[in-house]
């Protein structure tokens, strides 16, 4: 079976974007593309947590209720949040109301500004964890590697929750930490390109 399918504009993409019209749009612009901002990677992880055991699809669809529910993601603010917003946003019909997951994005706001604290911001924590192009499996043919496990541990050393090594790949391949890019994507170059030009943080 083929690793792609024809894009709206006849060229090809990785084959998973074709499952719903709304991924193209995502998997065009964003997935795989290198991020330094702290929020959006932050966002990105919580996301990825409140993915584990659901779809990419339901996440997405629901992201600006998301941002909505948790401050844009400004850990800084969520840090905040006390067992009141627990319960409001268990109410919250426009998010995944997981009480553990919810939980975890506020502890993992807390946790957040201690490592900008200790390591600078949190891009430059992340993008330590970088694997090497030697070290890289085919495209899309894991779902851990020895980098996302070595992430995973070490966030969860600090406390962080909802963090495993599925996660944390996940979280690397659409942060642009991994070109995960199916090797005829029309996209692939295109985010190796970006990765080029980027330079990651200190």
């Amino acid at each position: 079976m083929s690793t792609t399918i024809p894009g709206p504009d006849g060229h090809p993409r990785c084959r998973w974007c074709g499952s719903v019209a709304d991924f193209f749009p995502y998997h065009d612009t964003e997935w795989g593309f290198p991020v330094a901002d702290d929020r959006r990677l932050f966002e990105k992880l919580s996301l990825e947590g409140f993915q584990s055991g659901l779809s990419w699809r339901t996440i997405l669809a629901k992201r600006e209720n998301f941002r909505a529910a948790f401050a844009s993601f400004d850990f800084d603010r969520v840090a905040g949040f006390t067992d009141a917003d627990i319960e409001r946003l268990l109410r919250d019909t426009g998010i995944v109301r997981h009480r553990g997951k919810i939980a975890a994005v506020i502890n993992n706001a807390r946790r957040a500004r201690e490592l900008v604290k200790q390591e600078g911001s949190i891009a430059a924590y992340v993008w330590r964890f970088e694997p090497k192009p030697e070290d890289l499996a085919a495209p899309q043919t894991v779902s851990t590697s020895a980098a996302s496990i070595a992430m995973s541990k070490d966030l969860k050393k600090r406390g962080w929750a909802f963090v495993g090594p599925t996660t944390v790949h996940a979280f690397m391949q659409a942060m642009g930490l991994i070109n995960d890019h199916a090797e005829d994507c029309v996209i692939r170059d295109r985010v190796a390109q970006a990765r080029a030009a980027f330079r990651p943080p200190c």
